[in-house]
């Protein structure tokens, strides 16, 4: 037997599994950093991926009728008017969890989005036991010299290209930028 059978087999049971799976990309916007604190998710953006191909979006902006704090406002741009008239968490946070169904997670700093999404689906009795992968542990392990292993620069490393029109820091955009960062890590 080759030596690197094993590792050949592992390789091509990897690429079998990702072709056959679904993924959910995704990024959260809050109103802090911790939801033990109280904070809580105000937009979602995800993109499905299915067969190593984009099969579908989700975004919702979320009205947690919680005031949002000027820090967390330079962040992402959202304001309190922008919230006003848009989704309850009853109604976006179900949608969400239909749009995600079995699918393996896919996030920047998962831990952190991951983390929000239990908190928010926890408090409507949603459950979330979905696998998740992490683009900047994965980007830290591929990646070792980058100067810092922010999305923005992970995507121009892998890419060469500035971020342009992608509009930072908000749910959508960002998990746009996720899933071309990791569907390219994925081919090397």
């Amino acid at each position: 037997m080759d030596k690197h059978e094993p590792i050949a087999r592992a390789a091509e049971y990897g690429r079998r599994s990702m072709a056959q799976q679904r993924y959910v990309v995704f990024d959260v916007e809050t109103t802090g950093l911790s939801p033990v604190y109280g904070d809580r998710v105000i937009e979602i953006g995800a993109i499905a991926v299915e067969k190593k191909q984009i099969a579908g979006e989700f975004h919702s902006l979320v009205n947690v009728g919680k005031r949002i704090p000027f820090p967390a406002h330079q962040i992402h741009g959202i304001t309190n008017d922008m919230l006003t008239g848009q989704p309850l968490p009853e109604e976006a946070f179900p949608r969400f969890h239909a749009f995600v169904g079995d699918g393996i997670l896919v996030a920047h700093n998962a831990r952190f989005d991951v983390g929000f999404l239990r908190h928010e689906f926890g408090r409507l009795g949603l459950g979330l036991s979905n696998r998740y992968l992490c683009t900047l542990e994965m980007s830290r392990r591929r990646f070792p010299r980058l100067r810092n292993h922010k999305l923005e620069t992970v995507y121009r490393h892998l890419f060469r290209e500035p971020v342009g029109a992608i509009q930072q820091h908000r749910a959508l955009g960002d998990a746009r930028m996720v899933a071309r960062v990791w569907l390219e890590m994925m081919k090397r």
